[in-house]
């Protein structure tokens, strides 16, 4: 069984779904599956999200491939892939080839119950991931039953077309030695972006108690995203701003927090809140979409849209050391659940089956 996997988002800058490839992909191949890295990346070197896998030249001849493909229809996916049994898309690619069988990975589908929280370009490629792709799949895979249900709702899917991976995390997150401190900190890490709701924690922040703010610091990490300019100022003046941190540096970072707090208005899978549970953060995220399926019982749970709410759930745990102790127990448990083996071997179980 040869495998094709669709690498596209590992040339370019991008969060969840390049984490979700890149380890995949190498999880995939250590349990001993013919799996190759499309269009013609081999190792993908180091995972970076600010950069391609790449050198620039290969990148900008491998870019211009997918957009000759995409604009043109040359040259054709079938003859590129020839000897695949099977081609894993992404929402990167138009033109899905007609002789290997087609699957593909439904990460969220925000773009359709939340256009208003991503760029035109995001809500422009995902409707033709769903027009193009989708339909044609013969197997989809959705990395929690949440994203299936949306699917499902959503696209018309018929539900048993479409089966629930849960993705993985990093292996250096479970028992991560925290990283030096100064002084003990929330954290809240990802993209400075509309959809993380990072100013309804900066308003919540501003409603702790002056003596718990002298005693914490609020600490960002991730990169700009899309209309983050006036966020990034708040968080300028209100926060500690890290930017981007290296993917080597953020399990020390995490395991240190005293309080992980992830108050995103939707999430396909959430990464982050993953990582932060198998680093032994205590966590905090929000009632929606598959946040509650993710953590079941070792998170605390917040109207991510109530800046009274996330305060008092912060002061709460600020001030209970024994509740501390039980969430990061609790996530350590819970994380366990989220390993990259787990999700190789179900996905190789899916590709069979497409067979």
């Amino acid at each position: 069984m040869t495998i094709i996997i669709d690498a596209t988002s590992t040339l370019v800058r991008s969060a969840g779904v390049k984490n979700y490839v890149w380890h995949w992909l190498r999880h995939l191949r250590k349990q001993g599956a013919d799996v190759r890295a499309f269009p013609f990346l081999g190792d993908l070197g180091l995972l970076d999200h600010e950069t391609s896998a790449l050198s620039r030249p290969a990148t900008m001849a491998r870019l211009a491939l997918i957009k000759s493909m995409n604009e043109t229809g040359f040259p054709p996916l079938d003859w590129l892939i020839r000897g695949a049994d099977v081609f894993h898309a992404t929402n990167l690619l138009r033109r899905p080839p007609r002789r290997a069988k087609l699957t593909a990975t439904i990460h969220d589908l925000t773009c359709w119950s939340m256009p208003e929280v991503h760029t035109p370009g995001n809500v422009e490629a995902d409707r033709a991931f769903g027009e193009n792709i989708l339909p044609r799949a013969d197997g989809l895979i959705a990395v929690s039953e949440n994203t299936r249900q949306d699917a499902i709702r959503l696209l018309g899917i018929a539900p048993d077309r479409i089966q629930t991976i849960y993705s993985g995390i990093a292996e250096s997150y479970y028992n991560a030695q925290p990283a030096p401190r100064t002084r003990p900190y929330a954290l809240y890490v990802g993209t400075i972006e509309p959809r993380k709701n990072l100013d309804t924690l900066l308003d919540a922040w501003a409603l702790l108690k002056p003596s718990l703010r002298a005693e914490f610091d609020l600490l960002i990490a991730g990169p700009r995203g899309w209309s983050s300019d006036l966020t990034l100022e708040r968080i300028q003046r209100e926060a500690t701003y890290l930017g981007y941190v290296p993917e080597g540096d953020l399990p020390g970072l995490t395991a240190a927090a005293t309080v992980f707090v992830y108050p995103s208005l939707y999430e396909g899978f959430g990464f982050p809140v993953v990582q932060a549970m198998a680093a032994g953060a205590p966590v905090i995220t929000s009632n929606n979409s598959c946040l509650p399926e993710i953590v079941g019982d070792a998170a605390l749970l917040i109207d991510p849209k109530s800046p009274d709410e996330i305060g008092s759930v912060l002061t709460r745990l600020f001030e209970s050391e024994l509740l501390q102790m039980e969430l990061r127990a609790l996530g350590r448990k819970r994380a366990e659940l989220f390993r990259w083996e787990k999700c190789a071997t179900e996905s190789l179980q899916f590709f069979r089956s497409v067979l």
